[in-house]
């Protein structure tokens, strides 16, 4: 399944909604994306995983650079990682939680909750 990468805004986030496989060939689309918003200015990025179906180390390596990139320039990064999804959940959770580096990320279920200023984020 190919990567598809599109960029949303709403209530001042840019919301970039990835769906497909992130592999070696395909998530260095959504490190360009997430570059790209910031070179626009935004300080406020949602990664929309949901319909991630696959990801590897290099998709997991994307993530934690722009995890990096937003904290270089004083942004914040936030996650949707659906727990309940096509087969038993969110696949890029059940990763990153096997990696070890779930906890890095501000988690939230569904978009409403990512734009929301007063939602908290879920659990690691």
């Amino acid at each position: 399944m190919a990567l598809r990468v599109r960029e949303d805004e709403r209530s001042g986030w840019a919301v970039v909604r990835v769906s497909g496989e992130m592999d070696l060939l395909t998530s260095p689309a959504v490190r360009q994306q997430v570059h790209e918003a910031v070179a626009e200015g935004r300080r406020r990025v949602v990664l929309d995983l949901g319909d991630v179906r696959f990801c590897d180390s290099s998709g997991v390596g994307v993530l934690v650079a722009a995890r990096r990139l937003m904290r270089s320039c004083a942004g914040e990064l936030r996650l949707i990682l659906p727990a309940q999804g096509a087969v038993d959940g969110s696949h890029v959770n059940r990763v990153l939680a096997a990696l070890g580096v779930r906890r890095l990320f501000e988690v939230y279920p569904d978009l409403d909750a990512a734009t929301d200023d007063s939602a908290r984020p879920l659990s690691a």
